[in-house]
């Protein structure tokens, strides 16, 4: 006898109590998405060749 659940549930994170009083989490900006890849990239590219620098020198 398999237990019969819906596959989507309203809100899988308030099973308990004290979650259920919390209000929802904010939505997050996605006004700069793109610029944050860019930025990463930069970052480690930096900060790769500070270091292979360091190393040989």
């Amino acid at each position: 006898m398999a237990m019969q659940r819906r596959l989507v549930l309203t809100n899988e994170g308030a099973g308990h109590p004290f979650r259920r009083t919390l209000p929802p989490p904010p939505a997050m900006p996605s006004a700069q998405a793109g610029d944050n890849d860019v930025r990463l990239f930069v970052l480690s590219f930096a900060a790769f060749f500070i270091s292979f620098s360091t190393m040989i020198f």
